[in-house]
């Protein structure tokens, strides 16, 4: 890494040609530019609402209207409040929360992916394992399983639990 004339941060040097950096999705001018702002909003959601404030906040919001009870008479009116409210937050809730969680998939589905591809000796096919065909994936779990069942039983036989288990 070295420094650019009149920058002063620290730049990687430039992706060789071929090089999976140059095939990243999601740059300047990528498919996903029209729905940018709701991946934006959903990461903003998902940081603030996992914090102990928002939840403390929660807590105040509940307090507040368990105060305001006597108030109103603990009518059908003040129970409705707080029933639509938190229906309203939890259905939005259930699309913030598949999407945090469909892009933290999707992230480590692809650093998995980049580690089977630059592993000298890993098996290639595991690449894309998610859109196999279920019969596929199936059959690689089998072969699997009976690897770690040989694996075992060499290590209950003395070997050793380490260095690729295929005989």
């Amino acid at each position: 890494m070295a420094l650019r004339p009149g920058c002063s941060r620290v730049e990687a040097p430039r992706p060789r040609h071929g090089s999976v950096r140059e095939v990243l999705p999601g740059q300047a001018g990528g498919v996903r530019a029209p729905f940018r702002w709701y991946g934006w909003f959903a990461r903003q959601v998902a940081r603030a609402s996992g914090r102990p404030i928002s939840f403390s906040v929660a807590v105040l919001v509940v307090l507040l209207w368990l105060a305001t009870g006597p108030l109103f008479g603990f009518s059908d009116t003040w129970q409705l409040v707080i029933n639509t409210a938190t229906t309203i937050i939890t259905f939005l809730m259930v699309f913030v929360i598949q999407n945090t969680q469909n892009r933290d998939s999707e992230a480590l589905q692809i650093k998995i992916d980049e580690l089977i591809r630059a592993t000298r000796g890993a098996h290639n096919t595991l690449l894309d394992l998610e859109e196999m065909a279920e019969q596929q994936r199936d059959q690689l779990h089998e072969r699997y399983e009976a690897l770690a069942r040989w694996a075992r039983e060499q290590v209950q036989g003395g070997a050793s639990d380490t260095d690729t288990p295929e005989p």
